[in-house]
Formats: C-alpha cells, sequence, structure tokens
C-alpha cells in the first residue's frame, strides 16, 4: 500500500492490464487524477470526450475514462462510493486568489500534478482537467455548480484497469471545499494481476 501524504501528489506508470485501487482511508478526501499514453504523452485524458462517449456526468462503476483520441484509457470496475467528478480542474493557485480571496503560498493539486509529472516530461500545459475521485459536485436546475463534502467514508475505493500503458498523476486535493474543509492522506495500490 502506498500513501499519498495530504496535500501532495504522485506520478508513477501502469502497464495496459494493471489494476490500480484508490482508496480514501479516513473519508472525506478527494484525490484528482491524469492520465497520459506512456508511448505518447500527447495523448491524455479527456473530461469532454468521456462525458461524451458514457453519456453521462457522473462517471463510476463500468464506465471507461476517454484520452482526447477518443481511445479507452481505463475501465472502472469498482466504485464503493460512487460520486466523481469531471467538470472541475484541478486547483491551482489562482484558485484560491480568485475562489477563496487568498493571495498566500497554498499547496495545489495543479503544483503537485506538474511537479511530480516532470520526471516524464510532462510540462505544465500539458496537465488536462483531472478525474476528481470521491469529489461530490452538485449541479442546480439552472446550471449552477457547488462543491460539497465528499459522501465517501473511510475505507471507500475505487478500482481502474489500464486499458493501455499510462503515466498517472495522483493527488490528495489541497482544496478545502473539495475536502469537507479538512485534509486527509490518499491510499493507492497496483495490482499486477
Amino acid at each position: 500500500m502506498n500513501t499519498i501524504e495530504k496535500q501532495t501528489g504522485t506520478a508513477f506508470k501502469l502497464k495496459n492490464g494493471e489494476k490500480l485501487k484508490v482508496i480514501d482511508p479516513k473519508g472525506q478526501q478527494v484525490s484528482d487524477m491524469v492520465l497520459f499514453n506512456a508511448k505518447d504523452p500527447r495523448e491524455k485524458i479527456s473530461g469532454g470526450k468521456t462525458l461524451d462517449f458514457e453519456e453521462s456526468i457522473l462517471i463510476t462503476k463500468g464506465d471507461h475514462l476517454w484520452s482526447n483520441r477518443s481511445n479507452k484509457m481505463m475501465e472502472i470496475i469498482e466504485d464503493t462510493n460512487g460520486r466523481n467528478d469531471f467538470l472541475l480542474a484541478p486547483c491551482s493557485p489562482e484558485t484560491f486568489k480568485i475562489m477563496y480571496k487568498n493571495d498566500a503560498y497554498h499547496p495545489s493539486c495543479f503544483e503537485n500534478l506538474h511537479t511530480n509529472l516532470a520526471k516524464f516530461n510532462i510540462e505544465p500545459d500539458d496537465i488536462p482537467t483531472a478525474f476528481n475521485i470521491f469529489m461530490n459536485v452538485q449541479f442546480a436546475a439552472n446550471g449552477k455548480l457547488s462543491v460539497d463534502p465528499p459522501l465517501s467514508k473511510p475505507g471507500d475505493y475505487v478500482l481502474f484497469e489500464a486499458k493501455m500503458d499510462l503515466i498517472v498523476g495522483l493527488t490528495a486535493c489541497s482544496a478545502e471545499d473539495s475536502n469537507g474543509g479538512s485534509f486527509k492522506p490518499i491510499h493507492y495500490e497496483i495490482i499486477n494481476q
């Protein structure tokens, strides 16, 4: 079992057919995930293609995460929480300045993704909208969005299966509103069968 400490991130390779289990050990903690084709990182996860091809904005068990080239990158095999988000971008320094009115330094998923993905020659401008595991984004009839505390309980997890060789970026989200006002670690496990 691997641990991503609160407000940090990691990046690693995942082979076609391997499984990735992302676990919320303490409950109410979001994890941002981005994916790149390990053989050509210009191919990356696409929120738009995923929402289009899955015909839903609530992506969960049985759905696939699709690339900007319309290829399946991952399949969601299990999802004990069932609420994830693919609408909102990773929190960034600008998120805290614009939305939180905070000009002081604040850790962000965007920074944690691009600094950890740099070893794979992935630059900040390459970071797409993340698949926000456990994130509870609600939407009103008029289209207004709200970010509510995650519904995930301690031990909830999502199990993914890679459909190509991947570079994965993964965080323990740094935005207060996304995590019910507190920060906790994320656990993950790579399963080779």
